[in-house]
């Protein structure tokens, strides 16, 4: 049997927060992430200077699954109209792991005050001896629900 190397997976989370307001957060205001998810414990523009545009990276410690990671980041593609952002992971962590890491936020309103947010991790695993990356998709998860209780109590 040859064991896949690269695949997709994906979380929906429901949120009573606008979608309006909840992208704004990631695509407006991403240096205050760290500042709303405990879960993230530092953050740094390494490259750039503006959190929000292509070509600056991030540098990020954050807790998976219980355990310390690091690893860099850019936003690869920002749409604003249709509420989603691709980030792409690189380096440290990540770089030990997967040779590529897209982790994809789609942002759909459900009406005025409910949102449905996607997230969907593709990969390709340096060896089959990697775990799929489900404890960073649990992350994605969990500080989906820290921002949209930070965006409530707003």
């Amino acid at each position: 049997m040859v064991a896949l190397l690269s695949g997709k997976i994906s979380i929906e989370v429901v949120i009573q927060v606008a979608a309006s307001k909840f992208f704004n957060v990631l695509a407006k205001q991403f240096h205050n992430v760290p500042n709303i998810c405990e879960r993230i414990h530092g953050s740094k523009l390494h490259e750039g200077d503006d959190w929000h545009s292509t070509d600056s990276v991030k540098q990020w410690t954050l807790l998976i699954d219980g355990k310390v990671k690091t690893l860099k980041e850019r936003i690869e593609a920002i749409d604003e109209e249709n509420k989603s952002i691709i980030y792409q992971a690189f380096d440290d962590d990540i770089s030990e792991h997967y040779k590529v890491f897209r982790s994809i936020l789609q942002v759909n309103e459900k009406n005025d005050e409910c949102a449905c947010i996607n997230w969907t991790i593709e990969y390709e695993k340096i060896n089959e001896n990697v775990e799929t990356p489900y404890a960073y998709l649990d992350f994605e998860e969990k500080i989906t629900k820290d921002i949209a209780d930070h965006v409530l109590k707003a």
